[in-house]
């Protein structure tokens, strides 16, 4: 099982998860850019960990055989500061990184005044710099969140495939696939979505312009449910092509739009058997 990790926070992990993520079938990752946990109370802050995205943790991986990339965004928790806004300013000169696949983590925390203007300001940057757009949708009050974060993206012009919508759930799903924008879901041990519920809203909306990811920040959270999900597709009569469309193929087309998704050529394995399935511990492929 090959997987590409479209949303998880490496900043928050150790070598160990590293090593554990490779194990799993972990070959490349999108590290965003997003809140720490520890308000910064200066612009200056960000440049630092914008660097460190693009050096230090690209290096980290690599030693344990995993391609790292990340977007770059002011978050919408800190949108609302206004010590940290000056980001806005400085972002061009990141997004024209190699490393950088997309603008983002940008949408809504609280959904305030101060969030709708960064927003829109970054939804322009990336259709000024031609890279797709990684979207968080709020944990409190998401269905409102979410359609006024499509209203956002349908104003400021950019195109809907080019746009990610993540964190969603059973209720919120439906009018993302709907706009035309992808769908992007967080597995998590005790929060957001479960491996289970995952596998029911792939069976009521399919694989197309769906996204798994573990998001694996500084809370309680597993950066090894993706596989998880993965064998739970399996469990429950997906064949083996289904799962990689979601945990490798969709991800590559998604960020791939962007011109930089440089991936190691040997990650380009023949397509696997549709009619593979799940039986037990192991895959039954078919005529076999």
């Amino acid at each position: 099982m090959r997987i590409f990790d479209p949303h998880i926070h490496m900043t928050s992990r150790t070598t160990d998860d590293y090593e554990a993520m490779f194990a799993a079938g972990v070959r490349a990752l999108v590290e965003p850019a997003f809140w720490l946990g520890q308000p910064r109370t200066s612009p200056e802050s960000f440049y630092d960990y914008f660097d460190s995205l693009l050096g230090w943790e690209p290096y980290r991986a690599a030693q344990f055989g995993i391609q790292h990339f990340c977007t770059i965004a002011l978050n919408p928790k800190e949108a609302n500061d206004p010590r940290c806004v000056p980001v806005l300013d400085e972002l061009p000169r990141y997004l024209a990184k190699d490393r950088v696949v997309a603008v983002g983590e940008i949408g809504y925390d609280s959904m305030t005044k101060e969030e709708d203007e960064a927003l829109a300001r970054q939804l322009q940057l990336a259709i000024e710099h031609e890279l797709p757009a990684l979207v968080h949708t709020p944990h409190r009050d998401k269905a409102a969140g979410t359609r006024r974060t499509l209203d956002v993206v349908r104003e400021s012009g950019i195109a809907p495939d080019l746009v990610v919508l993540d964190h969603l759930n059973e209720f919120t799903v439906g009018m993302v696939l709907d706009s035309g924008c992808w769908a992007g879901f967080s597995v998590y041990p005790k929060t957001k979505m479960s491996e289970e519920r995952m596998v029911g809203i792939l069976q009521e909306h399919g694989t197309e312009r769906m996204m798994v990811n573990s998001a694996a920040d500084w809370g309680r959270s597993d950066p090894l449910k993706t596989r998880k999900t993965g064998l739970a597709m399996l469990a429950a009569g997906f064949v083996v092509d289904e799962v990689d469309r979601v945990l490798w193929r969709n991800p590559v087309a998604f960020y791939g739009q962007s011109g930089r998704l440089d991936l190691d050529p040997v990650l380009d394995e023949p397509k696997p058997d549709e009619s593979a399935t799940y039986q037990g511990n192991s895959i039954k492929r078919g005529g076999e």
